[in-house]
């Protein structure tokens, strides 16, 4: 929590971009984020929207490997360092994931994926009560709003400034 919301009131001071990344129900959760954050008046963009711009120094990267590796999130943490961008990570397996080497920062987020999923369903022979790694996605959930909410503290955005900035087009 306090690692995602330094880095975000740092990139937020310079008027740098924030853009975000994750595969499927990952993806899901940063999205909402991303949305979030620019109800919290940050340049935020979910990368492969056709408005994202191109990363630079001052950037920040906030990508999501839970099980600690993908090779989209390898391949987009790479071009976002050597642009000069940071890369924040968050991941269930910071010791063991492919995607680790190019963060500048890592969040571990202390929760079940699908690839533990698997494993302790063999092992154990019985049946999840959240299955595929849900419990990672709804873990960032949380993790998010709390974000959001302590973000918009440090930033000092007025809960009417946030709404200010939600759509009309609904």
């Amino acid at each position: 929590l306090d690692l995602l919301v330094t880095e975000l009131t740092s990139v937020a001071s310079q008027k740098g971009n924030v853009f975000l990344y994750g595969v499927g129900r990952e993806g899901l959760m940063l999205k909402a984020l991303c949305m979030r954050l620019f109800h919290l008046g940050l340049s935020a963009h979910f990368v492969f929207d056709m408005t994202t711009p191109p990363i630079a120094a001052g950037d920040l990267l906030i990508a999501s490997a839970g099980p600690g590796g993908f090779s989209t999130v390898d391949a987009l943490c790479a071009v976002a360092r050597s642009n000069g961008g940071r890369v924040l990570l968050l991941t269930a397996q910071p010791e063991t994931g492919s995607c680790v080497k190019h963060a500048n920062a890592v969040a571990y987020v202390a929760a079940q994926t699908m690839a533990d999923d698997a494993d302790a369903e063999r092992d154990a022979k019985s049946r999840p009560l959240l299955p595929m790694g849900s419990v990672y996605e709804g873990a960032l959930f949380v993790l998010f709003e709390m974000v959001v909410y302590k973000l918009g503290e440090a930033l000092g955005e007025s809960p009417e400034a946030v709404r200010s900035r939600h759509t009309n087009l609904e």
